[in-house]
């Protein structure tokens, strides 16, 4: 079995490190937030090339607070894509407010940024595009334009850990960055995490008490919080963690590599990105036409792959309120029914790609005959 990622591998590999940080919080008996917590939360911000990070449970809870901090609430509207995970528009309903979206460009599956300026409306706070697969969305027209509206911008980074735009980490580019920590993420905690971070500290203080109950001070409330902490135990795992995530995305980046050079000659589009941005491929997706075949005899040859995002959010029941109809977002449509992730991960075996790739070429053969 050649599984689409491998946790297992990973911890062995820095399973040292991880088992003295988590005895070293189990002795402190400090496990709600704690100093592992703020370590982590400046160590990131630190590595994302912002000036503060909030850490919480969970990027929706990321998403979340970045959007109340910003100060979106009922009557606003939320512009971002139909294809991403439901949490980015889960997060929006959430303060009250009404996602909008605009479809994505085919290339990089990222927000189609020539679309906003004909979706903002007098009520429109902010937007939220969203760094897929690893891949930057295009973000300088978009903050440019977000300035001249006085708009937020509120990166979904979820998936970009480390992914630069134009030579700067992404997180920090926007008014805020929100990351999550589940664990296939390319930083992962050992159960669930996320943060926000800013170069903004009003914005930062803000948040910091919204995700442990808005106590100002303890027990004394101006305003509804939330349970939004992150537990200690996931900050030392993730300090230990982020110290290895440079070299892990630069194995990423030479697996990618690796899957372009053997699927060259095969009927697949593989994953392109703007020139001037750093992928780090937290998924490596191909398009064809064919991928519900490609997902079944990959499946019975005993490799895992992923259907991201087989039904984009405009098409969703819980959704169904906002009236997405089919061939309203054309570009995210196509995506979700052609989209195939191969497997990809630091400790991937170098030989895979061109196992897969054997595996794939045949099938595609016979159907063009």
């Amino acid at each position: 079995m050649i599984p689409l990622v491998d946790l297992q591998a990973q911890y062995a590999t820095i399973k040292k490190e991880v088992d003295s940080a988590v005895m070293k919080v189990l002795a402190s008996g400090q496990f709600a937030l704690g100093s592992e917590v703020t370590n982590f939360e400046e160590e990131f911000a630190s590595f994302c090339g912002a000036r503060h990070g909030v850490a919480v449970n969970s990027g929706t809870s990321a998403l979340h607070l970045a959007l109340l901090a910003a100060g979106v609430g009922p009557g606003d509207e939320v512009i971002t894509v139909p294809f991403t995970f439901v949490a980015t528009v889960a997060a929006i309903r959430y303060t009250g407010a009404t996602p909008v979206f605009v479809d994505i460009s085919p290339g990089t599956h990222t927000m189609d940024v020539s679309r906003v300026a004909k979706a903002i409306t007098t009520r429109t706070r902010a937007v939220i595009p969203v760094h897929l697969y690893g891949q930057p969305a295009d973000l300088d027209p978009l903050c440019t334009l977000a300035k001249r509206y006085e708009i937020s911008v509120i990166e979904d980074a979820s998936q970009a850990h480390g992914a630069e735009y134009r030579g700067t980490r992404v997180g920090s580019l926007g008014e805020f960055g929100c990351f999550s920590f589940y664990p296939g993420k390319n930083l992962g905690a050992y159960g669930e995490g996320g943060l926000v971070v800013t170069s903004d500290s009003n914005h930062a203080k803000t948040i910091r008490s919204l995700r442990s109950w808005a106590e100002e001070p303890r027990y004394h409330h101006q305003r509804s919080g939330f349970n939004y902490r992150m537990d200690n135990l996931q900050g030392a795992i993730l300090r230990v963690k982020l110290r290895h995530l440079p070299a892990w995305t630069e194995a990423r980046r030479d697996i990618a590599l690796s899957y372009d050079q053997v699927l060259a000659d095969i009927p697949v589009t593989v994953p392109t990105g703007l020139p001037y941005t750093k992928h780090v491929y937290h998924q490596y997706v191909i398009e064809t036409p064919h991928r519900d075949l490609l997902h079944a005899i990959l499946k019975q040859h005993g490799i895992q792959t992923g259907l991201y995002y087989p039904v984009p959010l405009h098409l969703q029941p819980c959704y169904a309120e906002l009236g997405g109809q089919v061939g309203d977002y054309p570009n995210a449509e196509t995506a979700a029914q052609t989209n195939l992730a191969l497997p990809v991960y630091p400790e991937l075996p170098e030989n895979v790609p061109k196992i897969i790739a054997e595996t794939i070429q045949p099938c595609l053969s016979d159907l063009a005959e």
